[in-house]
């Protein structure tokens, strides 16, 4: 990873479910701490969701991912992305792109977002090449049909993964 002459002063946020976080989140988290002086990764609570991991757990398995970060830190948020921007007083939200799909979804978040917190930017980051087909919803269900998924996740998820696997078998 290249190393830029300065950082960004201010807080950056990185949203997202992270169920669970994966690689492709980890490169997008670990370019955002290279651009900013602080980074929060928030994750959302998703209310009205069935997520395969509750909220807590995938807090302290982004804190696992993240631990080698010395200025990305780890919160959560139900509700508005811009309330918990103001909240933790982000100057951007850093978000990642996989295609041109990405883009347009993205587009009209950020738009919607400036529109609401109009100090607030959005700041879109290509998916490394070999992250750009990760995605939270494909690694669960390789898992849920009893795939590896270990090649695409920090080795705490593929243990909290396991254990799960583990879980479900015994029920």
């Amino acid at each position: 990873m290249s190393e830029l002459s300065a950082k960004a002063q201010g807080t950056a946020i990185c949203p997202g479910t992270f169920d669970p976080i994966h690689l492709g989140h980890l490169d997008i988290i670990e370019r955002a701490s290279v651009l900013f002086e602080r980074v929060v990764v928030v994750a959302a609570a998703v209310s009205g969701k069935r997520t395969l991991f509750p909220l807590p757990e995938r807090e302290a398995l982004i804190r696992a991912a993240v631990a080698h970060l010395e200025n990305v830190e780890v919160d959560s948020f139900d509700g508005l992305l811009v309330d918990c921007a103001r909240r933790v007083g982000a100057m951007a939200i850093v978000k990642g792109l996989r295609s041109v799909d990405d883009f347009q979804h993205e587009q009209q978040m950020a738009m919607m977002n400036r529109r609401m917190l109009p100090e607030i930017d959005t700041v879109l980051l290509m998916t490394s090449p070999d992250a750009q087909y990760m995605s939270s919803s494909l690694i669960r269900e390789i898992w849920a049909l009893g795939g590896d998924v270990s090649e695409f996740v920090p080795p705490a998820v593929a243990e909290a993964l396991e254990s799960e696997r583990h879980q479900s078998q015994q029920e």
